[in-house]
């Protein structure tokens, strides 16, 4: 079982951006569109997280439980809907998330 994510290869600026915004939302802040937007289709308290850097554009796939901000996944978006293949390694990995 696979329970770490690499970072991707994020400029500077997108990495502290990412950073930032992600310890605003452990703060109990709401973060909303463009930043980020709910995904129901994964779990409840899920969220996608854009990352616009220079040569690309990332989604952070992430759920709010009360004493954390767990990741599921990080990947470079392609098209406008997120990839059934991301999704669904994202439910698996909050599961297995849960079950430890």
């Amino acid at each position: 079982m696979r329970r770490s994510i690499k970072t991707p290869p994020f400029s500077k600026e997108a990495r502290l951006e990412a950073g930032f915004l992600l310890r605003r939302r452990q703060e109990g802040k709401r973060l909303e569109m463009p930043h980020s937007r709910p995904i129901p289709g994964i779990g409840p308290r899920c969220h996608e997280r854009r990352i616009v850097d220079v040569n690309a554009t990332w989604r952070i796939v992430y759920r709010v439980d009360p004493d954390a901000v767990v990741v599921a996944e990080v990947f470079k978006k392609k098209s406008q809907a997120t990839p059934q293949s991301v999704i669904e390694l994202s439910r698996k990995r909050l599961r297995e998330y849960d079950d430890a």
